[in-house]
Parts: structure tokens; C-alpha cells; sequence
């Protein structure tokens, strides 16, 4: 049934946040193409064979045009937001998980114990988690933004009501003022949901027109058995998500969650806002291909942190042009793909901002190759010789 012919009254629901419509989005300024110049010619002139730091080189063109200076500075408040969910299709057996594991690990992520601030602890991040949709009490700190208890089993209902759809979106662009407002440089989206990785998938494969068996994979770790419900879970949505491409509040109303559009409007409204963000696994990047929907050339200010085991992932990037930093097999989620990649981006600003440039450190190109410029370095090509 469709939950938006009768959205009726949500009892969770937060009354401060205002609805708003996927229009309130204007196309997104670029990140700084001038400075970018300056950067890839500064990057030439350092004490190093043109090119030989590969994806680093570009890397540290791309933060640079994002901070809109030259030479970059390091990230000082990188923050990880991770956006927690149930999904009513879990309860058909697509999880190695129960649904009940969302909140305990709400719980687990505010006590410091998870994946991710463990690894952010290392980066130099810092963490946050939101209570978005998860089916049960949270603590009341991550709970300001709640639109509503899970979603409805996106194989035969719609995930939530239209209202509820506008209403995820505004929380997740609210979020995102927030952390900005705070002082965060550089934003992570994560994710916690039990049965995410489902509606994450349908989502991919509805905008690029791939096929169940294509995009579906082990998410938590499924047996054979598992792997044949959420084929066919997928298969099933995929049918009530195809007549929705073209509108991209109706289809994340119809396919996805509310986590999924509030992850939707964080992440358009960081590009808005001129903040770069690292792009974590399946889940979070699925929301991104939504976002840059609802932000048109939102993409331009984003970096893919990892590439994720789950096969709907592979035809995410590649559809968006995105290179993974790191390859580690990962498929935790989180926001851990992305804050693993964090030190690296790190290292490629620190590059370009301390390294000595052959006049600083009388060092002669004088008929050397060392002077001959490369071609431009391309974000999404990792085949740099040495």
C-alpha cells in the first residue's frame, strides 16, 4: 500500500522540523577552479619528480580548491555523523542481524565502544550519532531529530509518507548547519541500520537501471539462504521503485528510509555550505547519488573514501566517477571506510602545504624531466607510474 495516499499522524515525529521542498536546493557552486590551478602548479614545482605521489597530488588539488586557498591547511574539526535507522524489510531475514542491534549499537556508539570512534579516535575525528528512525527508545541527546519508528517493508509498502520523506530531508540539512555552524571543516556520513544495506541497494539500481542480481551482496554477512530473500526483496521493491526515478522525493518516499533521505539532505546541504565531505560504503553512497539529485553537481565536493565488498557500491562510484582512496574489503559501515581514508587525505594536504618547492630548497630542474609538466591528475584514475 502507498502510506502517502494516507500519511496519517506520526507520533514520533519532531514538530520543529519544517518539511521543505527537494526545490529549496539550488545547483552548487564548484569547489574554487582558480586555486585548483594554483595548486597542481605548485604541486609541480616541489621537490619531486612531477607526478610521482600519484593520487596524493590530486587529492591535495581537491582540498585545496574546496578551502578555497593555496597552499591548503590540515582539517582541524573533521566530524563523523552517523545516521541511525530501522528498515521494516529486515524482518523478512535480508540480516545476519536482528533489528533489535540498531539501538544497542545507538548505545554502543554514544559509550565510545564502536568501529568508528575507534578509528575516528586515531583520524582525529570526532563523533556524532543521530536517531533518525531506529524502532525504539534512544537516548533523548540523539533523538532531536526523529521523524519516525523504522519504515515500512519497502518490498510491498512505501518506506514512509511523503510528509515524513521532507520532513527526513530538513533533519538531515539541519544537521548539517549544525555541524558547519560548529565549526566542522570536513564532514563523514555514517550509517546504522539493521537491514540498510537493502534499500541502499534498490535506490542504486533503480537510478542506474541495474538488475537484483547485479547489485545484491552479503551485507552483514547472509548465508546462501539470505542472499535468496533479499535477491528477491530487491527484485520486489525494484518494481514499485522504477516509476519514481525521475522524482527523487517520491522515490526516496517510496524505496528507501527515513536515515537514508535525512543522509540525502546532509549531504546536499554540506556541498551548499561548501564542505567537503568523505564519502563512506554502500549505504552513505546511495544516499549521496540521491543528493546530488536534490543538489545538482553536489558530487564536485565529495571524495570517496573506500570501496565497500557490497556490489551495488562499484556501480555507485562508477556511475558518479569516484575512485575509492583505500581497497580494504571493508563493509562494516559506519562512517569506518571513509575515517580510515581521513590520515591519507591528511598526508596529501600536508604535501603540498609543507613540502619545499625546488627554489626553497635550491634544488636545480635545470635539463631535467623534473621541470616538464605532467598532464592534470584525475581523481578517478589510480594508474600513476613510479
Amino acid at each position: 500500500m502507498s502510506t502517502d495516499a494516507n500519511p496519517g499522524t506520526n507520533p514520533d515525529a519532531n514538530p520543529d522540523v519544517t518539511p521543505v521542498s527537494s526545490a529549496d536546493f539550488e545547483p552548487v557552486t564548484p569547489p574554487d577552479r582558480d586555486i585548483r590551478a594554483q595548486a597542481d602548479a605548485r604541486q609541480r614545482d616541489l621537490t619531486k619528480p612531477a607526478g610521482s605521489l600519484g593520487r596524493l597530488e590530486a587529492l591535495a588539488g581537491w582540498a585545496s580548491a574546496c578551502q578555497g586557498v593555496c597552499p591548503p591547511h590540515a582539517f582541524a574539526r573533521p566530524r563523523v555523523v552517523v545516521f541511525a535507522g530501522d528498515h521494516g524489510i529486515a524482518r523478512n531475514g535480508v540480516s545476519a542481524y536482528p533489528p533489535e542491534v540498531t539501538a544497542q549499537m545507538v548505545a554502543n556508539f554514544l559509550g565510545g565502544g564502536a568501529a568508528v570512534n575507534v578509528l575516528s579516535e586515531v583520524a582525529g575525528a570526532t563523533v556524532r550519532v543521530v536517531d533518525i528512525a531506529v524502532d525504539g527508545d534512544t537516548d533523548p541527546s540523539v533523538a532531536n531529530h526523529k521523524v519516525r519508528r523504522s519504515s515500512g517493508s519497502i518490498d510491498r509498502e512505501d518506506a514512509m509518507s511523503t510528509e515524513e520523506t521532507l520532513q527526513a530531508i530538513a533533519a538531515g540539512r539541519a544537521i548539517a548547519d549544525e555541524e558547519i555552524d560548529g565549526g566542522a571543516d570536513l564532514l563523514i556520513a555514517g550509517d546504522m541500520g539493521i537491514g540498510n544495506t537493502t534499500p541502499a541497494t534498490v535506490l542504486i539500481a533503480a537510478l542506474t537501471d541495474s538488475e537484483p542480481v547485479a547489485v545484491v551482496g552479503r551485507g552483514t554477512g547472509i548465508d546462501d539462504a539470505g542472499w535468496i530473500r533479499k535477491t528477491a526483496a530487491i527484485r520486489d521493491a525494484l518494481r514499485r521503485a522504477r516509476p519514481h526515478v525521475r522524482d527523487t522525493v517520491a522515490l526516496l518516499r517510496t524505496s528507501s528510509g527515513a536515515d537514508l533521505a535525512a543522509m540525502a539532505g546532509f549531504l546536499a546541504q554540506a556541498a551548499s555550505r561548501r564542505t567537503p565531505v568523505i564519502l563512506d560504503g554502500v549505504v552513505v553512497t546511495a544516499a549521496a547519488m540521491v543528493a546530488d539529485e536534490l543538489a545538482f553537481g553536489a558530487r564536485e565536493w565529495w571524495v570517496a573514501g573506500h570501496r565497500s565488498t557490497e556490489p551495488a557500491h562499484t556501480i555507485a562510484l562508477t556511475r558518479m566517477g569516484l575512485e575509492p582512496i583505500v581497497e580494504f574489503d571493508m563493509r562494516l559501515g559506519e562512517g569506518s571506510g571513509a575515517v580510515t581514508a581521513l590520515p591519507i587525505l591528511q598526508s596529501a594536504v600536508a604535501i603540498l602545504s609543507k613540502m619545499a618547492t625546488f627554489s626553497e630548497a635550491g634544488v636545480s630542474t635545470q635539463g631535467s624531466a623534473l621541470a616538464e609538466e605532467p598532464e592534470s591528475i584525475d581523481l578517478t584514475k589510480t594508474d600513476t607510474a613510479e
